[in-house]
């Protein structure tokens, strides 16, 4: 529940994206953020990426229930931490991520991405006292999204979810590694792991999924295969050396199986699709694993008696079953080192054009957009 009274501590003024609810355009206008608290990091962000999951909370969340402000692929330079914050400094230049609590079973295993206070934690539009870190006139705005917010100037993070990079990187590539770039990724390399002899297929060839391409690359897999009906992402994912298939022309499992004799040993599914789904699963070969990431279809259809008897599985994945810590620093030595060119995948624009920024992603005309300040 977000909280009506705040306290009365001082603030400053900022430029942030406010969304309106699911039918209206993000619109600018000036908020007020907080001083960080003694465990809290005040970033000023250079870049953000958009991402599908913006989008699509933006589209679940009433007008009703007030603006909010979205953003958590947020690149920046720490301005200010409070006196409890030991690893960053004024200066430092920082990627940020999810939030988790490193208390619980699963953040003690090894496994943050599934921390057992995620919604408090990265959407539920508020600390988890109930306060917000951003205003307007006074007003709660829902924000502390991912545990940040980055639809804005500035950014109240936490030391869990900011990551120090080098100042060489260029943030307003790095900036998706927060997120999307990293879904994709650590679906490959942490949770499939498939080796040089592996074949490897993604169903969905946006970000999520040529970061993942890139990444099944980089792990020495010379079987890839790209289906995607976007005539530009096959056309990228080639350059990437992928096989590719138009599943509007082509039968994708039929195509998959030919390309990578009989079926993929490991797949992905960026896409959400109910019957895309099913063309991933079908199109493995025996033993093969799909990993799916997409938001979407709440329940598909597959053939179980195959999956039995052929020992597929089927694996949920979110955030790419990574400890930001240290999958993103190895990220981004990928990048700086040449094996993962992201900066193909990258479109910029103004902070002010994110609204044209939403219409490009959706028509397929770039494949990721960055929004810089």
């Amino acid at each position: 529940m977000i909280r009506a009274e705040q306290n009365s501590r001082s603030s400053m003024q900022m430029t942030a994206a406010l969304s309106h609810g699911p039918h209206s355009p993000f619109t600018l206008d000036t908020v007020e953020i907080d001083e960080p608290r003694a465990d809290e990091i005040l970033v000023r962000i250079v870049a953000t990426g958009l991402c599908h999951t913006d989008l699509f909370t933006k589209s679940v969340l009433p007008e009703r229930l007030g603006p909010c402000v979205f953003g958590h692929e947020g690149a920046g330079v720490v301005e200010a931490v409070g006196s409890a914050i030991d690893k960053v400094v004024p200066g430092d230049h920082v990627l940020l991520s999810y939030r988790s609590c490193g208390a619980c079973r699963q953040c003690l295993s090894g496994h943050r991405a599934y921390c057992e206070s995620s919604h408090a934690l990265n959407s539920s539009g508020a600390r988890t006292d109930g306060s917000t870190p951003i205003r307007r006139d006074g007003t709660p705005l829902r924000s502390a999204f991912f545990g940040q917010s980055s639809f804005a100037e500035y950014v109240i993070a936490s030391a869990d979810n900011t990551v120090v990079v080098d100042p060489a990187v260029d943030l307003t590539v790095a900036a998706p590694l927060g997120c999307g770039f990293q879904t994709g990724a650590g679906a490959v390399l942490n949770l499939l792991r498939p080796e040089p002899d592996s074949t490897f297929a993604v169903f969905g060839a946006g970000s999520v999924g040529l970061a993942a391409l890139l990444a099944a690359r980089a792990a020495g897999v010379s079987t890839l295969v790209a289906v995607d009906p976007v005539a530009q992402r096959r056309a990228l994912a080639e350059e990437f050396g992928a096989v590719t298939v138009d599943p509007t022309t082509e039968d994708a499992v039929e195509a998959v199986r030919a390309a990578t004799d009989g079926g993929s040993t490991h797949s992905l599914d960026t896409t959400g699709i109910g019957s895309v789904i099913n063309q991933a699963v079908t199109s493995l070969r025996a033993r093969g694993t799909l990993a799916v990431v997409g938001l979407g279809a709440s329940t598909v259809e597959v053939n179980m008696a195959d999956i039995m008897l052929s020992g597929k599985t089927i694996r949920g994945c979110i955030e790419g079953e990574s400890e930001v810590s240290t999958f993103i620093p190895e990220l981004v030595e990928l990048f700086t080192g040449g094996r993962f060119p992201i900066d193909r995948l990258v479109t910029r624009y103004a902070f002010s054009d994110i609204n044209k920024a939403v219409e490009d992603q959706a028509s397929g005309r770039v494949v990721k957009p960055v929004l810089v300040w």
